[in-house]
């Protein structure tokens, strides 16, 4: 399980490139195995062309490095956070792609203005508070941690933390990549409607926006092959 488990981190860090939401090495995916409570990440500072499987490191829940020869990413303790406050949690994904940054550096939530939004997110893309310089790490991941369960962490399953950037976690890393990526999508949406709109804007009405979440997520979902 575990060098699956190292397999599928290594393939989703390189998806994130793939995908153009990372350049250099800014962002890090992970993964949990909930059996063993151990967690799989990128090592810090490496750069994705030269990654390869056996470079993932695998720590405890505590960020005790049981397997691999080199530091975990700088992250980690934000990671960490979210799996052991999220018990749905099985991947994290944090980048600094373009719009979704641009959205934390602005301060502002991404607001929730189509139904292409409302199929994957309920509502709003949060901020989390700002966190404190000492600690730092440990500090975002207790923000980024409190935002997700104040917001339902069944619906809230991305963050952005200001100035910083996105944070994103989903039930394993593959579909955290995928959500990733879509978050750059409406992150770009938003601001493009915006701006043909001259910033006026007006978000989806509630109706609509429980229609299409509920569709696909709901107890009564009925969107694709079931």
């Amino acid at each position: 399980m575990l060098e699956r488990l190292k397999k599928e981190v290594f393939e989703a860090n390189l998806q994130l490139v793939q995908d153009k939401l990372v350049i250099l090495t800014w962002g890090n995916a992970s993964g949990i195995d909930r059996e063993s409570n151990l967690v799989v990440i990128k090592p810090s500072g490496v750069p994705y062309h030269k990654l390869k499987t056996r470079d993932m490191v695998v720590v405890d829940m505590n960020g005790k490095i049981i397997e691999g020869d080199l530091k975990p990413s700088v992250d980690l303790p934000i990671h960490l956070a979210i799996y052991k406050n999220v018990p749905n949690a099985g991947g994290v994904v944090h980048t600094h792609s373009h719009f979704a940054t641009c959205w934390a550096q602005a301060r502002k939530p991404i607001p929730c203005l189509g139904t292409t939004h409302a199929d994957y997110f309920f509502g709003d893309i949060p901020l989390t508070e700002m966190p404190d310089t000492e600690d730092y790490e440990n500090s975002i991941g207790q923000q980024v941690v409190k935002c997700i369960l104040q917001n339902g962490a069944e619906r809230c399953k991305a963050v952005l933390v200001p100035g910083h950037g996105p944070f994103v976690w989903c039930e394993n890393v593959e579909k955290s990549v995928e959500t990733a990526f879509v978050l750059e999508q409406l992150a770009e949406m938003a601001y493009h409607t915006i701006v043909i709109n001259n910033g006026n804007i007006k978000t989806l009405e509630e109706m609509y926006l429980k229609k299409h979440y509920e569709r696909k997520w709901g107890k009564g979902a009925y969107y694709g092959q079931r």
